[in-house]
């Protein structure tokens, strides 16, 4: 059994963080070996006076990153294939130190944390159940065994009133708006009714008086905004106050549909209000309009009740879409569109003439978590755990930065800072990102000027070294 030397600093807080740290940093610089075997939970606790319960939490980490193995009755070892590698430069460096930030993006989740193991498992399984005829080109719609379980997620979390043959996978949010956005001028050019079949892909856009004025909250991520354009959109701004999307202004655009993200808006993280759900619905409903509905950061809030989604109020008026880019890995590039019947079966369509449809086997081992329960597990592991990082960024910019003024953050994975009068936003973001910290300008969100701000993330910075990252932006920022 391993004598583990490793060193904790009590008075920083997110011992378990520390400890999953030490650890990772001792397999990878060969400290650990592959095979070499841990100490029990209640030993290590033990030795270094913690309660056993944040030593577990440690272990079930690296266990999920796929350093560990733990069986019952064998004890935990270093997975033969984590045992001695050698440090990669700049790898982890994150979650290792406040030098410079590899990845700007505030919203990413902490990848360290994908559930490898389990995810392995699951490919496995599909592998060893499915029939030969099962790995031939799929329902471009999304396996049958994928969209039941999804349906009933939705129902059960989100409050949505979905069935599967209205919801159709897809790869990743980003797709499914650009389909769901086609659709919708499709039928607009073909005079409020579906085609026959979907446009020929690649065919000259319509004329700009069949394109569909879709409002965009101001500010919004502007990633989206040459995506919404190809498919046929015409955006206009619709402002967003401390109550979400207002509704009066998207009336007054003349809108046929509006893009959302009500749960947890980008970037303000302001959550829709219970009267501005209300007006909205109406308006919809009044004008036959189009809510397209991004679920984002729906799985993770920290101080409020569960907010249902909007789909399950109007479903005819609402297309609901998702992905699990946030609860998993953005890599895995999968999501899916919860639509009306007649524009889900033109989504399939297309997505039958786009590309056939999406990965089978991704599909039955996402199927396989759902249906398990590991794929709710994990989002209430990592819930707990971004709510730690979160109270440690915000108890340090309260601290070393009290003239920031820090909104947004009931939910999600990024908090809205507004900075004082005058600070000037590229600056202050390069500075941070020096410091370590994953942050984004504001000013390229907003379609009408606005106080300077930054969307700051906290997924991948380790509370114990969220004092240290701001104590060195405080400084710097005073240089």
């Amino acid at each position: 059994m391993a004598d583990l030397h490793l060193i904790i600093d009590r008075t920083a807080g997110g011992i378990a963080g520390q400890i999953t740290h030490e650890l990772r940093q001792a397999i990878r610089h060969g400290r650990l070996t592959a095979g070499a075997r841990l100490p029990a939970s209640r030993e290590l606790a033990k030795d270094l006076g913690l309660s056993r319960g944040v030593v577990v939490e440690a272990y079930e980490r690296l266990v999920a990153e796929g350093f560990l193995i733990s069986r019952v009755g064998a004890g935990t070892v270093v997975a033969p294939a984590a045992g001695g590698h050698p440090a990669v430069p700049g790898r982890d460096r994150v979650t290792s130190s406040p030098g410079p930030c590899p990845e700007p993006r505030a919203t990413c989740p902490d990848l360290t944390a994908f559930p490898r193991a389990r995810w392995l498992a699951a490919l496995r399984a599909a592998l060893a159940g499915l029939s030969a005829d099962a790995l031939d080109y799929g329902d471009p719609g999304g396996v049958p065994e994928l969209r039941e379980e999804l349906a009933a997620y939705l129902r059960r979390v989100r409050a949505a009133d979905v069935v599967p043959d209205n919801l159709v996978i897809v790869g990743g949010v980003a797709q499914g708006l650009s389909l769901a956005v086609r659709t919708l001028h499709e039928r607009a050019v073909a005079g409020g009714h579906l085609p026959g079949r979907p446009s020929r892909r690649g065919a000259r856009p319509a004329p700009s008086s069949a394109r569909i004025r879709l409002a965009v909250e101001d500010p919004t991520g502007p990633r989206q905004l040459p995506l919404l354009h190809a498919a046929g959109a015409d955006p206009v701004a619709v402002p967003v106050d401390e109550e979400g999307v207002d509704v009066a202004a998207l009336a007054a655009s003349g809108a046929q549909a509006v893009l959302l993200t009500p749960a947890h808006q980008y970037p303000t993280g302001v959550v829709l209000s219970p009267r501005r759900r209300a007006e909205l619905i109406e308006w919809a409903v009044a004008t036959g309009a189009t809510i397209l509905e991004d679920d984002y950061d729906a799985e993770f809030r920290f101080d409020r009740d569960p907010v249902g989604c909007l789909q399950g109020l109007a479903p005819a008026r609402v297309i609901l879409l998702g992905s699990v880019s946030k609860s998993l890995a953005p890599g895995l590039r999968l999501g899916w569109v919860a639509a009306p019947p007649e524009i889900a079966e033109a989504i399939r369509r297309a997505r039958a003439e786009l590309d056939l449809g999406s990965p089978v086997l991704e599909q039955h081992a996402l199927a396989g978590l759902v249906r398990g329960g590991v794929y709710d597990r994990q989002l209430r592991r990592m819930r707990r755990e971004y709510r730690v990082r979160r109270d440690a960024l915000v108890a340090a910019l309260a601290e070393h930065l009290p003239e920031i003024r820090v909104r947004g953050v009931s939910a999600g994975l990024h908090l809205f800072a507004e900075l004082p009068g005058g600070w000037d936003e590229p600056s202050a973001a390069a500075a941070a990102r020096d410091c370590g910290l994953a942050v984004e300008p504001v000013a390229p969100m907003r379609f009408a000027p606005g106080p300077p701000a930054l969307v700051t993330g906290f997924a991948r910075l380790p509370a114990h070294r969220a004092h240290e990252a701001v104590r060195a932006l405080a400084a710097a920022l005073l240089r």
